[in-house]
């Protein structure tokens, strides 16, 4: 199957090859359920020349696990269920509101997760370009199933997940619309689990773009996924490592996703074409050192 899989639209955006990697800043639950710190990590992703800024939508009641929903979690805000907790950081209709009319201020796009069907009909409310699969949820064949229905784009993250469930999802989701995203569901990642060679695995599997959503610690191995050919790269980002919480660790802080949207996009521009010539800063030093 060919490599050069046709581009997916995400809004105003054209996804996969010869086109700049879509970089998305994950805040996901980051926010500790305050839409003012949501609100902050949505300027961090726009300074920092994100494309896009990713939330997680849970119905509590669903998405949370039965055996765990009475088990008691220590938080900032006393000890809790961690039915109760979920219902803690979780943002409603009127929350989401505030962050599409603050996302659309600073001219980023935004989307979510959703962990479960009526999370999925709640998103379609704000008529966000695209939605994610976590890879936690890619099992999960009636969600799978409303995503399709939506006729939305849809990116999918294969963490965690065999060949065989990865192959059950794209024949629920289809192929016309969809972005893969190899990951390694371990938080955070060491470099020996990424596994980048994953990304052609799923593009020639396929024949979709496939992006890479990173959980590891630092830059290098979200850049050297771009130079694999990763058409979107995803990262989790944080206020600051040390707040509460179980994804600040393997998030990058302000400083270091700026720092990532600007070393992959100077690695794009080293990319070049491939064609083998002779550049116009060699020719000097062509004609100086060059005995025959």
């Amino acid at each position: 199957m060919s490599t050069a899989a046709p581009p997916v639209v995400l809004g105003d955006r054209a996804v996969g090859a010869g086109q700049p990697a879509y970089l998305v800043a994950e805040a996901g639950i980051n926010h500790n359920g305050d839409v003012e710190v949501a609100k902050r990590l949505v300027d961090v992703a726009a300074d920092a020349g994100a494309d896009a800024v990713k939330f997680q939508k849970r119905t509590p009641e669903i998405a949370t696990p039965p055996d765990m929903r009475d088990t008691r979690r220590d938080t900032p805000w006393g000890e809790m269920s961690y039915l109760d907790y979920r219902h803690r950081v979780e943002f409603g209709a009127e929350e989401y509101a505030e962050i599409d009319r603050h996302a659309r201020a600073r001219g980023i796009a935004w989307f979510a997760s959703p962990w479960d069907v009526p999370s999925v009909a709640f998103l379609e409310r704000f008529e966000v370009p695209v939605h994610k699969v976590a890879s936690a949820s890619l099992t999960d064949i009636p969600l799978l199933e409303a995503l399709r229905d939506t006729g939305r784009p849809v990116i999918a993250s294969t963490g965690m997940s065999t060949m065989a469930e990865v192959d059950r999802a794209v024949e629920v989701l289809g192929t016309e619309r969809l972005v893969l995203l190899h990951s390694t569901s371990t938080y955070p990642c060491p470099p020996e689990e990424s596994n980048l060679l994953g990304i052609a695995t799923l593009r020639e599997r396929f024949g979709v773009p496939v992006g890479y959503s990173g959980h590891e610690r630092g830059l290098q191995v979200s850049i050297a996924a771009v130079a694999l050919g990763a058409c979107l790269v995803e990262r989790h980002v944080t206020l600051d490592r040390a707040m509460w919480g179980s994804d600040h660790a393997a998030s990058l802080e302000p400083d270091g996703l700026r720092r990532l949207v600007r070393d992959i996009r100077i690695v794009e521009t080293a990319m070049g074409d491939g064609v083998k010539r002779v550049f116009p800063g060699e020719e000097a030093p062509r004609k100086r050192l060059r005995r025959a």
